[in-house]
């Protein structure tokens, strides 16, 4: 697919948004409804970043995420993660070829687009690994480094429920992920239509809309998008006030919070506004879409204490409170 020649940065902001909606309306050719996943899946490629999607199974998370690199055009590789999963099991190994000399072997992280499935279920050694590839979109092996294919997204599952056996992400691991998205059950009439479309003869094929090219173009397009002081500002104020004992920190807050998110939240706010407004026909975000996209960027980077839990404190109430 060639890339275009836009004669200004508006006229490429706008063919990103009819890719945009050229690309939601492959992609509900197989997934009914999950609009707001979607939506927030996307923001996160636009922006560079990863996700983790949370919800209990059955719910076509991996079928959204395959669906979403068919019609992106990018290679796709699942890796279910276990217990007795190994670093070099994602990464890749070295072994000795036929003239007796070590050569790389690439694994399953040698692609685009990464569908960890139940990464809580993989010791820390593995998940390390992984959190390494995804900081420095490379990996060592051997002494060796091995750069990822670019763009280079991880969209990790994880279950809500059945906890035992597990190894949860340390907060310090969770803050790598741009997006904490949560996966919700359909409604009663997308569920209807869910089991219409999979339970026939037919099947639809996604076609693939933009190519990795456009999607590195589009990421540095949206970098460039200018933004508001005043826009700015209320991102850092926001990220700011989730800090218990601080300066800004409310009432509410230095009762229910344990912890607050650090600078990267204030960076992801705006980088996720920028692309929340690029994908609305806007040319610089402003506070609407930094609320937007701040439950998602938030709600893994603030830790409730007991008192939040007792008293029922939702992390979702606490962060809308705080708009």
């Amino acid at each position: 697919m060639a890339q275009p020649n836009y004669s200004s940065d508006k006229e490429a902001l706008d063919h990103l948004r009819q890719e945009y909606a050229k690309l939601t309306t492959e992609i509900s050719k197989v997934i009914v409804g999950q609009d707001d996943v979607i939506r927030e899946v996307i923001i996160s490629i636009l922006g560079n970043g990863h996700c983790l999607l949370v919800g209990v199974p059955g719910l076509a998370k991996t079928l959204l995420v395959n669906t979403i690199s068919e019609a992106l055009g990018l290679s796709f590789n699942r890796i279910q993660f276990t217990p007795d999963l190994m670093p070099s099991d994602i990464v890749g190994s070295e072994i000795l070829d036929e003239n007796r000399k070590f050569k790389f072997v690439k694994g399953p992280l040698f692609s685009n687009i990464i569908l960890a499935d139940e990464i809580n279920r993989t010791p820390p050694k593995t998940q390390a690994a992984l959190l390494e590839a995804m900081q420095e979109r490379a990996v060592t092996a051997a002494g060796s480094r091995y750069p990822l294919p670019s763009p280079f997204f991880v969209l990790a599952t994880q279950n809500p429920i059945e906890q035992e056996g597990t190894y949860p992400l340390p907060e310090a691991q969770l803050d790598r992920f741009m997006f904490n998205i949560w996966v919700d059950y359909p409604t009663f009439e997308e569920e209807l239509n869910v089991v219409k479309n999979t339970t026939g003869g037919v099947t639809n094929k996604v076609n693939s809309v933009i190519d990795a090219d456009q999607i590195l173009f589009f990421q540095n397009l949206i970098r460039k998008m200018p933004v508001a002081d005043n826009v700015v500002e209320y991102a850092v104020k926001l990220v700011s006030k989730t800090r218990p004992g601080r300066e800004m920190a409310p009432e509410m807050v230095n009762n229910f919070l344990s912890w607050g998110a650090g600078p990267r939240a204030s960076q992801y706010l705006i980088i996720g506004a920028k692309c929340n407004a690029a994908l609305n026909g806007k040319y610089s975000p402003d506070i609407e879409d930094i609320q937007a996209v701040a439950l998602p960027i938030l709600r893994h980077r603030i830790v409730r204490n007991y008192k939040a839990e007792a008293e029922g404190y939702t992390v979702e109430k606490i962060i809308k409170e705080l708009f």
